[in-house]
């Protein structure tokens, strides 16, 4: 069940299941050759982790937001970040920071491969491991908990180059402000690293907006028949 729900979870992130998608549970059974009670339940698991959500007559849809949900999750995220960021202790140990390095080096790999499923898993282990420095297990889960909360709207940008190399970038500048102990550094990259995805989202909701009023402005003038 878990790894069904995990395979849509990176569907969802990757922009391939959209924001009011419906989830069918005839389909899942055959897509992925399960019992329906255990297709409810990969939707429940989905729905935990704040990626589905369920609407009367219409079952359960990938999650959609609205601009207000968005500022909020953003600026939430960047409170929890930005605090787990100001407990790390310097130095940092030589160890916690070879295995940062190693993740990241991976994720580098993945990401010239083009191998966004990997860039997706190892980024979270990145931001995992990195938040794991702040020595509070309860701020590690709730980050992890709100960073997967916004999957849904980070889908906007993994798939572009340019989003996901200044992602790589401000990693590798995580890892030498760790290694100078440059707290102040640190801070401002936590809060700089949640912009584009938040920003992104925002930017794709209000380019809708300007469709969605055009196409209703030409229906009403009886442009479109």
């Amino acid at each position: 069940m878990r790894r069904v729900a995990d395979q849509l979870e990176e569907q969802i992130v990757l922009g391939l299941l959209h924001p009011r998608e419906r989830l069918v549970e005839d389909d899942l059974c055959e897509r992925f050759n399960l019992k329906r009670h255990v297709a409810r339940q990969v939707l429940a698991e989905l729905e935990r982790r704040g990626l589905v959500e369920r609407r009367r007559h219409f079952g359960a849809l990938v999650k959609s937001f609205t601009l207000r949900e968005v500022t909020e999750l953003y600026a939430l995220r960047e409170l929890l970040e930005t605090d787990a960021a100001s407990r790390i202790a310097f130095p940092v140990d030589a160890v916690k920071l070879a295995e940062l390095e190693g993740i990241q080096a991976q994720h580098d790999d993945a990401a010239r491969a083009s191998d966004l499923r990997r860039v997706f898993r190892l980024n979270m282990a990145f931001h995992r491991t990195f938040f794991v420095l702040s020595g509070s297990q309860v701020l590690v889960d709730a980050i992890h908990e709100y960073e997967r909360r916004t999957h849904a709207i980070r889908s906007v940008s993994i798939v572009f180059p340019q989003y996901l190399e200044k992602a790589r970038a401000e990693h590798h500048q995580m890892i030498d402000a760790l290694r100078r102990g440059d707290r102040d550094s640190l801070i401002a990259l936590c809060r700089a690293h949640l912009v584009p995805s938040r920003d992104a989202y925002l930017n794709a909701h209000h380019q809708r907006s300007i469709a969605a009023a055009a196409f209703a402005s030409s229906a009403s003038n009886g442009v479109i028949e």
